[in-house]
C-alpha cells in the first residue's frame, strides 16, 4: 500500500484491493492463504493487513451471526423523523441508537428522514418496549416508522473492491 501524505488517504494498490476481496469474504483467513491467492509472501500479506488497519481501512473484524439462531426472530428497519436537525439533537439522537444494543446498524440520513435503524428482538413485545424507550417516550423523535422484515436474503459487509482507475 502506498501511502499518500498524512491529509490525505493512502492509495490502495491492486496487492491491497485483492486482500481486502479476501478478508471480506472471511476474515478468518490465514494469511499464507491470502498470501497464495494474491501471490505475495505471508509477510508482505501481514504487513499490508496491519498498514490498512492503522489508516483505518479495516476497521473491524466481526462476526456475521444468524439472529435467528440467537432468539432474534423480529427484525426491523425504522425510518427516524427527528424533532430538529440541530447539532445538540442530532447528536443525543446518534448516542442513543449507538449503545442501544438492539439497534444493530444506525444512519445518519438524508431525504425527509433523520435516521434508518436495523433492530432485532426477540418477539413484537420485546419489540414494543424498544420503540417505546427508543421513539415513543423520547421527546426529539417527532415520527418514526417500523418495517418489519419477512425474510433475511442478504448480510454481510463485502464491498465490491474496483480496480483503481
Amino acid at each position: 500500500m502506498t501511502r499518500a501524505s498524512s491529509s490525505r488517504r493512502p492509495t490502495l494498490d491492486g496487492f491491497d484491493r485483492a486482500i481486502l476481496r479476501v478478508v471480506q469474504q472471511d476474515a478468518k483467513t490465514p494469511q499464507r492463504t491470502i498470501a497464495e491467492r494474491v501471490n505475495l509472501s505471508p509477510a508482505a500479506v501481514q504487513r499490508r493487513v496491519a498498514a490498512m488497519e492503522d489508516a483505518g481501512i479495516i476497521t473491524r473484524n466481526v462476526a456475521i451471526v444468524d439472529t435467528a439462531a440467537l432468539g432474534m426472530a423480529i427484525t426491523s428497519i425504522v425510518e427516524v423523523h427527528l424533532t430538529d436537525e440541530r447539532t445538540a439533537t442530532v447528536d443525543a439522537a446518534k448516542a442513543l441508537f449507538r449503545d442501544a444494543p438492539e439497534v444493530q446498524q444506525c444512519y445518519y440520513v438524508t431525504g425527509g428522514i433523520s435516521f434508518v435503524l436495523v433492530i432485532v428482538s426477540p418477539d413484537m413485545m420485546a419489540y414494543e418496549a424498544t420503540t417505546r424507550r427508543l421513539f415513543a417516550e423520547n421527546p426529539a423523535v417527532a415520527t418514526f416508522r417500523s418495517l418489519i422484515a419477512l425474510d433475511r436474503v442478504k448480510v454481510g459487509a463485502e464491498i465490491e473492491i474496483l480496480p483503481k482507475g
